[in-house]
């Protein structure tokens, strides 16, 4: 199994370092390829487990090669080619192709080549080589929701954590955060910086004990607070940096009104970023907060419009009462209201393959009676049957 995480002196000395484009640079290539594949799959109906499938291949592409080697919108259509096949939700290359180049301009588009059927396709051997056929991809989604359910707390604070957390998980995508640390631990850092933003505090959870001094203890082990601070921050950068296009547009962090430059050294952390938050002590104020646009609402905002349709509580079911159960009696749903009663209550029952527990009865094989027996030329004819009456003959 191939080793797929590094530390930041190999994120500094990738190839593409190696040949002469500084990492500020590199970064936005790898953020300008990982947004192209979440558009395209956004456009083409895409769920959201295969573009970030797509967008973790783009970011191990690249720890093996160089920007000015493979054009960066090429490699992405070619992740998001192999990421739909390995993801069960193919798309034709050709499909792929032409929502790209809806997406870029003529300039960005000329990268690929003559025949951009034949650039995708060619890359995509390489792309398998890269990744040593290592196509199976863990996310932090589906840890997400598993944390979400074992904290307690106020429901309606809980829902607009675990949105917001989802939104961070998206937009890390565009970081090399999934190059760094397991999905487990993406997972934990961005609930607690959801967390901190929406002023939910976890108090208690389910399955704690006295070994736990915090809460995502129980799920992962050895978890520093500056570990999450630092992976926190890594997000927090997509927020304050503006974008090229917009650069004129908008001025800096730094030189927005009541915004600090340096804030002292009592809150930064080992890592020099500073503390999002401590317990006697409230955020910096130089933190940015998402906009509400980028803030998920009711349901989910995602890529497609929200997670699988998991109830984040079970819905409770009386067992000792024939009486049907209120639709107050439901806690709230964090992906929408209580689900209805089971298709086998309203259909009837699926097919049962009968041999399941055993074999099928043996059924001799039906002989054709066209065509006459076929025996030895020289072998006497078969006796025939004697019928013999139901009754005995009269006397």
């Amino acid at each position: 199994m191939p080793g797929w995480y590094f530390d930041k002196k190999e994120l500094r000395n990738t190839p593409s370092a190696q040949d002469g484009i500084d990492y500020k640079t590199e970064m936005r290539y790898r953020k300008e390829g990982a947004r192209l594949i979440i558009n395209t799959g956004s456009k083409m109906d895409l769920g959201y487990n295969t573009m970030a499938t797509g967008v973790v291949y783009y970011h191990r592409f690249y720890m093996f090669h160089s920007f000015k080697q493979f054009p960066r919108y090429v490699t992405a259509c070619c992740c998001l080619f192999l990421a739909g096949k390995v993801e069960e939700t193919p798309k034709k290359c050709k499909d792929i192709i032409k929502t790209a180049r809806s997406l870029l301009t003529d300039q960005k588009f000329a990268t690929f080549g003559e025949d951009p059927k034949e650039e995708v396709m060619t890359l995509e051997r390489i792309l398998l080589q890269t990744i040593k056929f290592d196509l199976q991809v863990e996310h932090p989604y589906q840890y997400l929701l598993k944390y979400a359910k074992c904290l307690k707390g106020d429901k309606s604070k809980l829902q607009k954590m675990v949105q917001m957390a989802w939104t961070f998980v998206n937009d890390s995508l565009c970081t090399t955060l999934a190059l760094q640390w397991e999905p487990e631990i993406i997972a934990v850092a961005l609930m607690y910086l959801a967390g901190k933003l929406s002023k939910f505090e976890v108090v208690d959870w389910i399955g704690r004990n006295s070994k736990h001094c915090r809460w995502w203890d129980m799920f992962v082990e050895d978890v520093t607070l500056d570990l999450l601070e630092d992976i926190c921050h890594q997000v927090l950068d997509l927020y304050s940096q503006a974008d090229n296009t917009n650069a004129a547009d908008s001025p800096p962090p730094s030189s927005q009104k009541g915004a600090p430059a340096v804030l002292p050294v009592s809150n930064r952390t080992s890592n020099g970023h500073e503390k999002i938050c401590s317990p006697d002590q409230p955020a910096p104020v130089n933190i940015k907060i998402p906009p509400p646009s980028e803030i998920p609402q009711f349901p989910y905002q995602t890529f497609t419009g929200g997670p699988p349709p998991v109830p984040m509580y079970p819905t409770p079911v009386s067992a000792f009462s024939s009486a049907p159960v209120l639709a107050a009696a439901h806690p709230p749903h964090l992906t929408g209201p209580p689900p209805g009663p089971p298709p086998h209550i309203t259909a009837p029952p699926p097919t049962v393959f009968p041999y399941v527990n055993h074999p099928p009865p043996f059924v001799p094989p039906v002989v054709s009676s066209g065509a006459p027996p076929f025996y030895p030329a020289n072998a006497p004819p078969p006796a025939q049957p004697q019928h013999r009456p139901f009754y005995p003959p009269p006397t």
